[in-house]
């Protein structure tokens, strides 16, 4: 069992976006469908024991199951809260507030879905600090305060959620939507926390060019100030382009992380063609995140309860 490696990608298919949990005893990626923006109309989840080998899931969450949604799902976060799954997501790609579309929310009873829009309308739907309303991460802080993060065109905003996971309420100090941006950002934020610090990442670059990457700034505060530190994924001329766009897995109680994300095979030339890989990610002992190594291999077999 040991020996045995997940070889990247991690399963078969043009997926992107990842976002990695653990639900349920098992490991979940929830990617998207990576297509041409008229047929990303659903979603698939992939789940495994060991980090190698992947059950795909199908269809989890259909575009014809939601309103409001008209064009592209993508980008999706889910999170257990209440007894519950609530699943973030970005539709419609709108370009102003005069497009309907934004970030929607989904509820279902199963981390395997199926999903349904809870609200029947987008939870966030228009521009604020100037980020466009996509590519949600939910993150629950210690203390049970919810955070959604979230932002393309070079702006990244942060929200509370209510207890609902449905609904939105202000900061201490009266604000809603903090803008949290830090110097670089583009899209696809995500959050962790480790020995009371706040490691924020994100998306720099071009998702459709080479140079896509990840980089993290490091605070004491889940709304910051994040002050960028440097790049921790990118791509590797001997291996893949446009490695970005992430989701983080670690390994309950332990100081044992692993990065899993997309990339584009060295052959590749449509910007659609992104497939789903994982890595280790380390952490040093300044606190500092050591840049991971892009492999073929991926990773070794981590089960979560040893057999």
């Amino acid at each position: 069992m040991k020996d045995k490696r997940s070889g990247n990608p991690i399963f078969p298919g043009w997926y992107a976006d990842p976002e990695a949990r653990i639900f349920e005893g098992k490991y979940w990626i929830y990617p998207t469908y990576s297509a041409p923006y008229d047929e990303q109309t659903y979603f698939d989840a992939f789940y495994s024991e060991d980090l190698v080998a992947w059950t795909k899931v199908d269809r989890i969450l259909e575009m014809k199951s939601i309103s409001w949604a008209k064009r592209a799902l993508w980008a999706p976060s889910p999170i257990e809260q209440n007894g519950k799954y609530y699943y973030y997501f970005a539709a419609n790609d709108i370009q102003s507030n005069d497009e309907l579309g934004g970030i929607g929310v989904a509820v279902s009873d199963r981390p395997e879905g199926p999903f349904v829009d809870a609200i029947g309308k987008p939870l966030i739907d228009q521009f604020y600090h100037g980020a466009q309303p996509i590519d949600p991460h939910v993150y629950i802080d210690d203390d049970g305060s919810v955070y959604l993060y979230y932002g393309g065109w070079g702006h990244c905003n942060v929200v509370r959620l209510n207890e609902d996971m449905i609904s939105i309420r202000a900061f201490d100090d009266g604000e809603t939507f903090k803008e949290v941006t830090p110097e670089l950002f583009v899209e696809g934020p995500c959050m962790i926390k480790r020995n009371g610090l706040y490691y924020f990442m994100w998306a720099e670059g071009g998702w459709g060019g080479p140079d896509y990457s990840v980089a993290y700034a490091i605070a004491e505060s889940p709304v910051g100030p994040f002050k960028r530190v440097g790049k921790i994924l990118q791509q590797n001329k001997d291996v893949a382009t446009s490695a970005g766009h992430h989701g983080i897995i670690q390994v309950p109680d332990l100081d044992e992380w692993y990065i899993v994300y997309h990339r584009r095979p060295l052959s590749e030339t449509d910007a659609n063609h992104r497939v789903v890989c994982i890595d280790r990610m380390y952490i040093e002992e300044d606190g500092s995140i050591r840049p991971v190594k892009l492999t073929f291999e991926g990773v070794a077999a981590r089960p979560l309860k040893e057999r």
